[in-house]
């Protein structure tokens, strides 16, 4: 993959903040649903999510920052590029002078395990290169608002056609990606992993806000005068909540714990706004209010 940095066009000194804004705008833009009809969005999609996976883990991207890893997260190549050999002796000899290396250690440190036979690159040490592991396999997983601010199980269908049981991440959203450690495909060092990128779809009434959410929840004129226990939805199940007298149209009200799971621990706050709803053509209020006048100016601050 490219540069990280390049693919989510920010800076190499951008703060997680501007790295976090930049993937959800380019994810928005590039996200399979809306792009149905090109392949192109769908693979940029992924090398967007890739990039925010590495940059977003602040490890990884120290590595990358030092050369230590790839944009893939895989180990960088050791004495530059491979493809051409090694270098010759700064010295201006033909090979590595009187002195010896054992680059048998370098390539264990990296790749780690000994094998018979010659070294990775015709022989050195007398160890060779680890066999590759298998290719990892991506994964698409829909996961409705409700599971995913509960945390619901999730159950995915792997390519050899087998299932597994998933526990959704605190803080999951759209681009979230998991590891299947081992269900990937096969190969002669070992099994790749199954990576899982998550898509939580929209809902017809909640909106989510960071780990809150919103809810405009009709009222009464009635109400909204006199006061009410009123039930109102939530991501867990209806509850009761206590309307004040005198509500207005825009207050918001705070359902503790009723939002998103949170990395850090615990649940953000489903925030209900009011909006008072009246009847069209209602003669019974127009008569009513026909006898009765606001006295306040309400647009005073307005300056009208």
């Amino acid at each position: 993959m490219a540069d990280p940095y390049s693919t989510l066009g920010v800076a190499k000194s951008a703060s997680d903040a501007e790295i976090k804004s930049a993937y959800r705008k380019l994810a928005k833009e590039l996200h399979p649903d809306k792009n149905k009809d090109n392949p192109k969005a769908s693979e940029k999609f992924s090398d967007v999510t890739k990039a925010y996976d590495l940059l977003s883990d602040k490890a990884k991207r120290a590595q990358f920052d030092r050369g230590e890893i790839d944009g893939d997260g895989n180990p960088a190549m050791p004495f530059g590029y491979g493809g051409g050999g090694f270098r010759g002796d700064p010295r201006g000899q033909g090979g590595f002078g009187n002195e010896s290396a054992d680059f048998g250690d370098i390539f264990e440190g990296l790749f780690g395990g000994r094998g018979g036979g010659g070294g990775p690159f015709g022989g050195f040490g007398g160890r060779s290169a680890p066999s590759a592991k298998g290719a990892n396999v991506a994964y698409r997983l829909s996961v409705s608002f409700i599971d995913a601010a509960t945390q619901a199980p999730q159950r995915i269908t792997l390519a050899g056609g087998g299932t597994i049981d998933l526990k959704l991440p605190a803080g999951v959203e759209t681009g979230t990606q998991m590891r299947l450690a081992g269900k990937g495909q096969q190969g002669p060092g070992g099994t790749g992993d199954g990576i899982v990128t998550i898509t939580v779809k929209d809902h017809p009434f909640y909106v989510r806000e960071g780990t809150n959410i919103r809810l405009d929840l009709p009222v009464t004129l009635n109400e909204a005068v006199k006061g009410a226990k009123i039930k109102v939805p939530t991501v867990d199940g209806p509850v009761m909540l206590s309307i004040p007298a005198g509500s207005s149209s825009g207050k918001v009200m705070r359902l503790k714990g009723k939002g998103f799971s949170q990395k850090s621990g615990g649940r953000g706050d489903q925030l209900v706004r009011l909006m008072v709803d009246l009847p069209a053509d209602d003669e019974a209020l127009i008569k009513l209010l026909s006898e009765w006048t606001d006295p306040r100016d309400v647009r005073a601050e307005l300056g009208v």
